[in-house]
């Protein structure tokens, strides 16, 4: 990590911080890139891509089953990983962090596992008008399937959840609250710890999405005291195709498998199976080794930054100039301005339309997101049909934000 450490001052330093990401060092239609799409996926750096490299390699081999030296290394460095995730969401034990392909898969293990188990005709299942498609659907398909009843807590015209609502939506018959950490489209941090407190008076036990907040807020599920808790790697600056399941011990103890296979098993007969242990009941099969390993340096590389100390104040320090510049602009509005925001602004152009807007930024080099951002029952509740989204980064600039804006500038006053 020295060769990382060296480029980074006691303060976040963006230009020193954006050479250790090879990507960004070309041009997109003749512009030099500006990547404004951080909420979709993060670029990786260097150290992250040599990773998996040096796995392929070095030491490629199927993990746990073998006893030669390769299989041995290789288990080594994937169980290393699950050991760094504990310590960077301060879990109690390795045995509560589970290995995913992604957000969307730890959803749906707690929607399957959980959900068979624990939710019967007649019970409730509460989400938001925040949430992301894939901490939704999971839920309508279980509660289809149970005979229960799915709720969504409210969103203001700011883009916070409203509390007040939610309490009254609490009932004895409320198994599961499943609600975001960070909404994706408007940025917002949702007050999670007071969300947990209100929902497990009411004997109800949640899941957070923090698929948004992991590379941007410090994250201790001990503190946060949630039941679950599940985030992807390639939003954290890792490989795609890896996630994490958090969940309390008793609780993954008291659910069964959510798929079946090799790896999850203690022994198998024909007449019957006993699964193994935590937490490889819930690993079925060979897993993304390569990337697991990868992810070991994505979340060093986030540690060697500081989120709280450096990566959240500076990308707040982008988002509050580019809200300040981009409200200057005509027929312009911001959907969403909680208080409480990640480095995410949405917004729309009157007589514009967003896909436009992406398309002509895009011929100016500049990346930023369009549409709906799997996100339609909150774009619904905003009476529009998507947005403009830039999502920032620690390897973005002030003066990236400066050209966006102009450029932006450039285009509503032509096409307006």
């Amino acid at each position: 990590m020295s060769q990382l450490t060296e480029h980074i001052d006691s303060f976040l330093n963006a230009e020193k911080v954006r050479q250790l990401f090879p990507v960004l060092g070309q041009k997109v239609n003749g512009k030099e890139l500006i990547y404004f799409d951080n909420a979709a996926t993060t670029q990786k750096p260097q150290n992250v891509i040599d990773a998996i490299s040096d796995y392929y390699a070095q030491y490629n081999a199927n993990i746990h089953r073998g006893l030669h030296s390769l299989a041995e290394k290789a288990t080594a460095a994937y169980e290393n990983t699950r050991k760094t995730i504990r310590e960077f969401i301060q879990a109690n034990e390795v045995e509560e962090v589970i290995f995913t392909s992604g957000t969307t898969e730890s959803i749906n293990l707690v929607a399957s596992a959980f959900g068979r188990k624990f939710i019967n005709p007649g019970d409730e299942v509460i989400i938001s008008e925040l949430e992301h498609h894939s901490n939704i659907v999971p839920w309508q398909m279980i509660c289809e399937e149970k005979g229960a009843d799915l709720k969504a807590i409210p969103v203001d015209e700011k883009g916070d959840l409203d509390i007040h609502a939610f309490r009254n939506l609490l009932s004895e018959n409320t198994k599961i609250v499943a609600i975001n950490h960070v909404s994706n489209s408007l940025g917002t941090i949702n007050p999670v710890k007071n969300i947990i407190e209100i929902a497990h008076q009411a004997g109800a036990v949640v899941l957070l999405d923090g698929a948004q907040a992991s590379a941007h807020i410090d994250i201790d599920v001990k503190d946060l005291n949630c039941d679950f808790y599940a985030f992807s790697a390639h939003k954290l600056f890792g490989p795609t195709g890896v996630g994490v399941l958090y969940g309390k011990r008793d609780l993954l103890e008291s659910m069964s498998p959510y798929q079946g296979g090799g790896e999850m098993i203690k022994e198998v007969s024909l007449e019957k199976t006993t699964y193994a242990d935590l937490p490889y009941k819930f690993e079925a099969g060979t897993p993304n080794i390569a990337d697991v390993v990868a992810f070991d340096e994505a979340i060093r590389f986030v540690k060697s930054l500081g989120k709280k100390e450096n990566i959240l104040g500076y990308e707040r320090s982008l988002l509050d100039f580019a809200t300040e510049l981009l409200k200057q602009i005509p027929g312009l509005k911001i959907i969403g301005e909680a208080n409480e925001k990640i480095g995410v602004v949405s917004f729309i152009v009157e007589g514009l339309h967003h896909f436009d807007i992406g398309m002509m930024l895009d011929a100016k080099g500049i990346a930023v997101r369009t549409g709906h951002h799997c996100t339609q029952p909150l774009m619904q509740s905003f009476g529009i049909d998507g947005t403009v989204r830039a999502s920032f980064s620690i390897y973005n600039t002030l003066d990236e934000v400066s050209i966006f804006v102009e450029s932006l500038k450039e285009i509503v006053e032509k096409w307006r």
